[in-house]
């Protein structure tokens, strides 16, 4: 069995406590993790500062290499990796595949946007009293930035905000989620053959209110990074002080779906949109809201399709939904799917358990004030309701207290344009899945579903200080 040690320095370190790390699949003991105290957080912050000069003053060239270096590594390492994905956070292997190849483009944009990061020059002469001065401003490192991510994409979240701060010369430490440790440790070992210097990545594993805590408060930290619930990031941001901080929360992503639209070639992707990775996902696709000329033959069709799916063990090629993350995670959305009943929903299919598998469940005529349609489900539940117009739907979307994205199908470009005028939404999606995205996109979101934005280029811009120099001539 595993015993995962920290990562603090460049080298692994041994802790005071380790705590067993179990399959959410099948309940068995796969590793022992180490729980970082103050005196380890303490350690892994004085490394990223002792690191701090050197990665501000590393080249361009050389911080690329090295992210170029950990491209190759990964895809040396591709198999291992998407194994230790699917064994810690029970995703199936199809789809921990799928991150690994997205992880590699992550941190292989991130080598690119290395050689670009750049300022402007600014006509000083445009006012009375800019004459004879030439200025031009720069994007320096930040400083200590204090990554703490989620479980639900273990590998491809962390290069998210490890691979921009390390292109924009800034040291790490990382907090990963406690159920999904191990392939953020596995990559920091990669880095550490790469190049990357001692103390440029750490990384501390341990309990959210310790560790997590700590690093917003410390004044060492110039930038926090986090993915997760909105409470707990509505909690940082209130701790943060005059720190940088993006924040990355809650969605209950919703599609419309117009008249005059052919839905056979939506119902696949809506059913891979909704239930890929049992659901737990910020963009997963949640609402539906389709057009009631289409409506019985969509919802048809989408329960047919979701009934297709195969459960299973996560490490099986075929299987397409496993374990939820927690019991405790399938028992609340089963009682949030017997509530949505008691508002009068039907079941089209699913709303069963098998061990902590939760069958993919559809539901209709879902009352707007449910849960699982109100709040943000993270479980592989998918609501379908009836609309009459593209503007009625808008209403029913924006009536949310998230906004990260939202979807829609429809061939006449005025419906599209008002929607993506009016969706209040962090990204609108027009002919596709809200689940879309690439991994140079701005992404992020408005209300409860956070602040700031990610995307390699847009993370280094939050990542780094813009300095202005003026020279009198």
């Amino acid at each position: 069995m595993k015993r995962q040690h920290l990562f603090i320095g460049g080298k692994s370190v041994e802790a005071k406590e380790y705590k067993p790390l179990y399959s959410p699949y099948s309940g068995e003991q796969i590793a022992e993790v180490a729980a970082a105290d103050q005196e380890e957080i303490e350690k892994a912050l004085q490394a990223a500062e002792g690191a701090r000069e050197e990665m501000a003053g590393m080249p361009a060239f050389e911080r690329a290499a090295i992210l170029e270096n950990l491209v190759f590594l990964l895809k040396e390492n591709e198999e291992k990796c998407a194994e230790i994905i699917a064994l810690e956070s029970s995703k199936p292997i199809s789809t921990a595949k799928g991150e690994v190849a997205r992880t590699i483009m992550t941190y292989k944009l991130a080598a690119e946007e290395a050689r670009r990061i750049h300022g402007e020059t600014i006509p000083m002469d445009a006012v009375p009293g800019g004459e004879d001065r030439i200025a031009y401003t720069v994007r320096k490192p930040i400083g200590i930035v204090a990554a703490i991510t989620p479980f639900n994409f273990p590998m491809n979240l962390v290069a998210h905000k490890v691979g921009p701060a390390i292109a924009a010369g800034n040291t790490i430490v990382l907090k990963p989620a406690s159920q999904t440790p191990l392939s953020a440790y596995f990559v920091g070992e990669l880095l550490e053959k790469a190049g990357l210097p001692g103390g440029a990545l750490n990384i501390i594993s341990g309990c959210g209110s310790t560790v997590g805590s700590q690093l917003v408060k410390d004044d060492r930290v110039k930038k926090i990074t986090f993915t997760g619930s909105p409470k707990v990031g509505i909690g940082i941001r209130s701790k943060a002080g005059l720190k940088k901080v993006t924040l990355e929360l809650g969605s209950n992503s919703a599609l419309i779906v117009d008249k005059n639209v052919d839905i056979d070639p939506i119902i696949e992707r809506a059913v891979g949109g909704a239930f890929s990775n049992a659901g737990q996902v910020c963009i997963s696709l949640q609402r539906m809201y389709v057009h009631e000329d289409l409506y019985e033959g969509f919802i048809e069709k989408f329960a047919e399709k979701t009934k297709a799916l195969k459960l299973g063990d996560p490490l099986k090629a075929d299987t397409d939904i496993s374990a939820l993350i927690s019991p405790g995670d399938v028992d609340r959305s089963l009682d949030w799917i017997e509530e949505a009943k008691e508002h009068g929903a039907e079941v089209l299919c699913g709303g069963e358990r098998e061990g902590n598998i939760l069958h993919p469940t559809v539901l209709i005529n879902v009352k707007a004030e449910s849960k699982v349609s109100c709040q943000e489900a993270f479980a592989p539940v998918a609501v379908i309701n009836k609309i009459s117009s593209v503007a009625e739907a808008i209403e029913l979307v924006n009536d949310s207290r998230y906004g990260l994205q939202a979807g829609i199908y429809t061939n006449d470009i005025h419906s599209a344009m008002e929607a993506a005028d009016r969706l209040e939404v962090g990204g609108v999606i027009i002919n596709d899945i809200p689940t879309y995205r690439v991994d140079h996109m701005p992404y992020g979101g408005v209300k409860e579903s956070g602040i700031g934005r990610e995307g390699v280029k847009y993370a280094i811009e939050e990542m780094t200080e813009l300095k202005l120099v003026v020279i009198k001539k």
